[in-house]
């Protein structure tokens, strides 16, 4: 059951970044590359090289992505380089593929909804990447190594490495406007993957007031798998001694814990609080 369990959890795995890296293809070959938006990373270099030589940015993703992931593999662990490998296998061909067969010309033209559609796009597909334990390559590879040991945002990370790389095309292309709304796309970028990866990391705090607090209490830990901390309390209306569950979920296992509840017990009281963060077993990793 287990091991059925681990295959099924890897093949969806895969289906997430596989229609992750679909979008962030149609962001980029629909909308940025034809309205010769600069991005950051190897994706952003790989269109400068386009533009210059003809070269396809697939084939260029995929060379320049070689030497990284050489040292995802010494840095980030077998597992993270292994997907980081298909990523970018799957990423070079949908590239060629959609840049060469599908979208020969643009789908908007003016650029401003071009570089927030685009944009917009690869920041929930690179966020959805990174929630699955890989990344396209590029600069990803050292954005994820930085936040191994550092409690900074992987949008904010990638924001700083690309406002770079962006800013040195302007000495290629000697275009403001471009450079403008290069940037732009690149602040959305970094804004929706953020929004993508803390949405579902954000977790909550809950305080469930009820007559039957044991049961709900066994069936939280036992169907969810997190801990409850039972809490002597007096209610002041009634003057009643009560036990209060307090319980640490994610935003999107509180549904199940409101539905556990309600089942059990139709008239408890139950308090939602979001929390700035949580750190620990089941949570995020206290670092330095």
């Amino acid at each position: 059951m287990s091991k059925n369990f681990t295959i099924w959890q890897e093949v969806k795995s895969h289906i997430i970044i596989t229609a992750a890296i679909i979008v962030s293809a149609i962001g980029w070959t629909a909308f940025l590359i034809p309205n010769q938006m600069l991005g950051g990373g190897v994706t952003g270099l790989s269109t400068i090289i386009y533009w210059l030589t003809d070269i396809p940015t697939g084939i260029t993703i995929f060379v320049l992505n070689a030497i990284l992931i050489l040292i995802a593999f010494k840095s980030l662990g077998r597992r993270f380089a292994i997907s980081t490998i298909y990523s970018v296998i799957m990423t070079s061909i949908t590239f060629y593929v959609f840049q060469e067969f599908v979208f020969l010309k643009p789908i908007i033209e003016d650029r401003f909804l071009a570089a927030v559609l685009g944009a917009g796009l690869n920041g929930v597909a690179c966020g959805l990447i990174f929630l699955e334990g890989s990344s396209t390559g590029g600069t990803d590879v050292i954005v994820v190594m930085i936040n191994k040991y550092r409690n900074v945002t992987l949008g904010r990370l990638s924001l700083f490495i690309n406002v770079a790389i962006i800013t040195c095309s302007y000495f290629v292309f000697r275009d403001l406007e471009l450079l403008i709304y290069s940037y732009v796309g690149l602040m959305v970028t970094s804004y929706t993957m953020d929004l993508t990866m803390n949405g579902s990391k954000q977790s909550v705090q809950m305080f469930i007031f009820s007559s039957k607090p044991h049961e709900i209490a066994d069936k939280v830990s036992g169907e969810i798998r997190r801990g409850v901390t039972v809490i002597k309390g007096t209610g002041w209306y009634t003057k009643t001694e009560s036990e209060i569950l307090m319980v640490v979920v994610r935003k999107t296992e509180s549904q199940r814990v409101i539905r556990i509840v309600k089942q059990l017990d139709p008239s408890a009281f139950v308090s939602v609080n979001t929390v700035m963060g949580v750190y620990g077993k089941g949570f995020e990793m206290m670092k330095k």
